[in-house]
């Protein structure tokens, strides 16, 4: 049994209403997301659930931690946000998405297509330059690439940016860093301010730890974490998933829409429904 708070038809409208306080001058990105719940007539089984999520996209950031009284938060994330091991530090952005196609030379036109979007580069440069303003006061160097590559999960294919650098201070901890990057545009928006205020507006539901953080740290101040995307929180037998899009005066409904329901196939296709 599939519902879908809120509905495309109303996500459609908020997509509409954000586009137009943009025109207005208002902010110039907002991440909009929206949810689907899944409710089985069996118990859910969390570990080959996990272990299906870990085999579709390998190359991902599977994970699953306790969320609530009763309630588990898995998924599997594309999206480094940082990883500290010594004295390099390394962040990898991710905005600007496409679906995959089963079809292979439909995958590859789609996939040159996203490197050429005028609006995904201008979504994904406002991300990286906050990434970049974000770390700079604690590096002695910052390498940032000028154009963005290619990542493709299962479902996606995602403008991505690898940032790498050299901490100032040794006692920074990868846990400093990270906070001092969350929330970047490619989950709230910017000005983060304003697009937090209309996210609470707009959005229908409480995001709980959705586009949180999620990830390990050790006693030296190594660490990794990663944006907690494609994900879901389980509660005995329901599956509550969430997909977000960035949204941009140039954003459509209707694509912003499709941009969500592609990222939901993550979990579907996971857990065997097709919609």
């Amino acid at each position: 049994d599939i519902r879908p708070p809120p509905s495309p038809e109303i996500y459609g409208r908020a997509v509409a209403e954000a586009v137009r306080r943009m025109k207005r001058g208002d902010f110039s990105k907002v991440v909009l997301a929206r949810t689907l719940e899944l409710r089985s007539s069996r118990d859910l089984d969390l570990p080959a659930l996990l272990q299906r999520l870990a085999r579709r996209d390998p190359s991902g950031y599977t994970f699953a931690v306790p969320s609530g009284p009763g309630r588990t938060l898995l998924g599997a994330s594309p999206e480094l946000l940082v990883s500290r091991r010594g004295g390099r530090l390394v962040a990898n952005p991710l905005a600007g998405s496409t679906p995959r196609s089963a079809d292979l030379a439909e995958d590859v036109r789609r996939a040159a297509a996203l490197l050429e979007s005028a609006k995904d580069l201008h979504e994904h440069a406002v991300v990286v330059d906050a990434v970049r303003e974000a770390l700079a006061p604690y590096c002695r160097t910052l390498d940032v690439p000028t154009r963005p590559t290619l990542v493709r999960t299962a479902t996606m294919w995602h403008l991505s940016t690898t940032v790498v650098g050299e901490p100032a201070d040794p006692a920074v901890s990868a846990l400093e860093l990270a906070c001092a990057l969350h929330p970047t545009p490619a989950v709230c928006g910017t000005p983060t301010d304003t697009a937090r205020r209309v996210i609470g507006e707009l959005e229908p539901f409480d995001r709980g730890a959705y586009t949180g953080m999620v990830g390990w740290g050790d006693a030296s101040g190594d660490g990794e974490w990663v944006v907690t995307i494609r994900c879901a929180e389980a509660e005995e037998r329901t599956l509550r998933l969430f997909a977000g899009a960035g949204v941009v005066e140039q954003s459509s409904p209707e694509a912003e829409t499709a941009e969500t329901g592609a990222k939901f196939q993550t979990f579907l296709q996971a857990v065997g429904v097709d919609q």
